[in-house]
């Protein structure tokens, strides 16, 4: 329960600065990848209240966080959508700052929850969103690093709307654990 607790607190906090500075450095990829900071707070929010209570309520608060993750992805669609329609001049520098510093915190996140992988199912989907939370903040950074290089924002669409696509299968994947079984 204390490691949730502490996974909890670093995506909180991440999940204000990612979006604080993404809208600053007008990028779709920090925007989308705060969206999925966000979901992921949530699930351990959800995860932290369902500790030790019955199965229902465990799957109550799986389908909550699944329906709010979607709702996040939907918002980080909308988000690449409105920049590549109305045009939007990503900061790499920022970008790939941002980046960094959210993939040290869910590097330490991975390590937190890689010592709880045998705690249960909300534990191993942890482990599996710090996982995929290290690769979307690489991409992040890579997206940074081609604007940069080719001076076009293309780079911030593609990895916004990739990490909008994998909150929204995440969520779908959410909701059908949460499913009662037969």
């Amino acid at each position: 329960m204390k490691v949730l607790k502490i996974l909890l607190g670093i995506n909180a906090l991440l999940f204000v600065v990612e979006i604080t500075l993404g809208f600053v450095a007008q990028s779709a990829g920090l925007i989308a990848d705060s969206m999925d900071t966000f979901a992921d707070a949530a699930v351990y929010g959800g995860s932290l209240l369902a500790v030790g209570r019955y199965i229902r309520l465990q799957r109550k608060a799986a389908r909550v966080s699944g329906y709010m993750q979607m709702a996040l992805a939907a918002f980080a669609l909308f988000e690449v959508a409105r920049r590549f329609v109305f045009g939007s001049d990503p900061e790499p520098g920022y970008m790939m700052g941002v980046a960094f510093l959210a993939l040290i915190a869910n590097v330490i996140c991975l390590w937190l929850i890689s010592k709880h992988r045998d705690g249960g199912v909300h534990m191993k989907a942890g482990l599996i969103f710090s996982a995929n939370d290290v690769i979307a903040n690489a991409g992040v950074i890579l997206a940074g690093l081609l604007v940069s290089i080719f001076g076009s924002p293309i780079p911030d669409f593609v990895i916004g709307l990739i990490i909008a696509v994998v909150v929204f299968r995440g969520s779908l994947a959410i909701l059908k654990v949460s499913l009662p079984t037969q």
